[in-house]
């Protein structure tokens, strides 16, 4: 039959051969066969070499080409080869500029239709790929064959220098980078230079302050779209990156690789002025600032300034009085969260810091620390007029107030004090109690207890401030019952 002849036909005939199953008609029966494998999923053509099965005759000769390395078409302006013919045609478009396929929303053009189709899922926000492991969604195949290596651990891009490899085949050229130490790209504001340009674009944002990327459900923007998309899982509860070791799930996998390092005890970044080392980049660069003194957190209220963000936070809280958290047992607020814990244990009677020589427990590292010195005979604070030595600080304010007394009490005072100073049958706890009086006691002083505790207290009215334990009152009334309470708990 010529191909006039089958032409003709094609015309005279309606589409003769229709698909029992979709309906869908052709104008041959070849083509029917072909579309009813559609249906039974059959796969009759087998490649030799790898197994792979495909509906079509042709489309495993195209596929065998890729194991014979077989490039028949090539391009005949620049002698690039291809496999397949529609490649070529493809490939044309780039010498002649030609963009047959435009987007009808946005007008944009592109030269292959599966660009369009990708593209148009951008405003349509159809995400057809699934992940069956976590559920996630991606608008293009190749996406989702990336994203399925973090749930298998597969990097098949290798790099033949130093043998570390990547999952896609962009981080391996991103790291050959480091091999041959190229920077190409600068920064004309700071002169810095980045490796790759999507760097200097993002460093960028750091001189505009451009926040491009927003959250969708609080407004929140953000420089980097990766930091949006890891922002958007605090908002849905996704946490796709599972800990093999331990079960605990995270949102990223840069905090999956940190909190591995627990089990691993690995630290791979090391002070270079101290030699301590840190098993995350960000905790290294707060410690450097211990050796630089840098303290890049300003108080725009009082002008002090911190070495961390999070003591700035902390800090302001001072200015604005706020109190976020808030103790569920009383409903004492606090300003600090370890305040809150510290506060928490009052209630609960937890005591989580033991001594190791004598089993004591403490609800407070602190109080534990002095406790050591019991057993170390460590004593820290010296006085800087007779060099005596002390475990504790108060123990020192309240030693060297003692050699502010030039003179020795009055009779008078000394009755009144008696009036305060009551013996509870501990002769040690007497001397302790009469030690403690002799530095509260000014000399001078009338014969009432409270004139007495007046002229102790000459030096911290304005503010008044206990000079033992620092704790400021609002009134001069409750600063001298505050100074009876030490007098008290020594005497007890």
């Amino acid at each position: 039959m010529t191909k006039s002849a089958t032409h003709d036909k094609a015309c005279s005939t309606d589409k003769a051969y229709p698909c029992k199953q979709c309906g869908k008609s052709f104008i041959k029966v070849g083509q029917l066969r072909t579309h009813l494998r559609l249906h039974t999923y059959e796969k009759p053509h087998k490649c030799k070499q790898c197994g792979k099965s495909f509906k079509l005759a042709g489309t495993l000769r195209k596929h065998e080409r890729v194991h014979t390395g077989e490039k028949p078409y090539e391009c005949k302006q620049c002698g690039k080869c291809f496999s397949q013919a529609g490649n070529i045609k493809v490939h044309g478009r780039l010498h002649t500029g030609e963009k047959l396929y435009k987007c009808k929303q946005c007008g944009k053009c592109f030269s292959r239709k599966e660009h369009q189709r990708t593209h148009e899922r951008a405003h349509s926000g159809e995400k057809p790929y699934k992940c069956n492991h976590c559920s996630k969604c991606f608008s293009t195949a190749g996406n989702l064959r990336t994203h399925l290596r973090v749930h298998t651990e597969e990097k098949p891009y290798e790099c033949k220098q130093c043998g570390k490899s990547f999952r896609t085949l962009g981080h391996l050229k991103t790291h050959l980078r480091v091999h041959i130490r190229e920077k190409r790209y600068e920064c004309k504001q700071c002169g810095k230079f980045f490796k790759v340009a999507e760097s200097l674009k993002k460093h960028g944002r750091v001189h505009t302050g451009e926040k491009t990327y927003k959250c969708k459900q609080c407004d929140r923007c953000f420089s980097r779209g990766e930091h949006l998309r890891s922002h958007e899982k605090i908002h849905t509860g996704e946490k796709p990156y599972e800990c093999k070791q331990c079960g605990k799930y995270f949102r990223t996998a840069g905090n999956l690789r940190t909190h591995v390092r627990v089990h691993t005890k690995e630290k791979p970044y090391e002070c270079k002025q101290c030699g301590k080392y840190f098993s995350v980049a960000g905790s290294l660069r707060t410690h450097e600032r211990v050796h630089t003194g840098e303290k890049p957190y300003e108080c725009k209220q009082c002008g002090k300034c911190f070495s961390l963000p999070g003591n700035l936070r902390t800090h302001e809280r001072v200015h604005t009085g706020v109190k976020p958290y808030q103790c569920k047992h009383c409903g004492k607020c606090f300003s600090v969260a370890a305040r809150l814990r510290r506060h928490d244990r009052v209630h609960t009677g937890e005591k989580p810091y033991k001594c190791k020589q004598c089993d004591t427990c403490f609800s407070e590292a602190g109080n534990l620390k002095k406790h050591e010195r019991v057993h170390t005979g460590r004593r820290p604070y010296e006085c800087k007029h007779c060099g005596k030595c002390f475990i504790q600080s108060g123990n020192l304010k309240t030693h060297e107030y003692r050699h502010l007394q030039t003179e020795k009490r009055t009779p008078d005072s000394k009755k009144s004090s008696k009036k305060i100073i009551r013996n509870t049958g501990s002769r040690k706890g007497h001397k302790e109690a009469i030690r403690l009086e002799k530095t509260l006691f000014r000399p001078g002083s009338t014969s009432t207890a409270d004139s007495t505790f007046q002229d102790s207290v000459e030096s911290h009215v304005e503010k008044h401030e206990c000079w033992i334990c620092q704790e400021e009152l609002s009134t001069k009334t409750l600063l001298l019952e505050h100074y009876e309470r030490h007098v008290r708990r020594v005497e007890l």
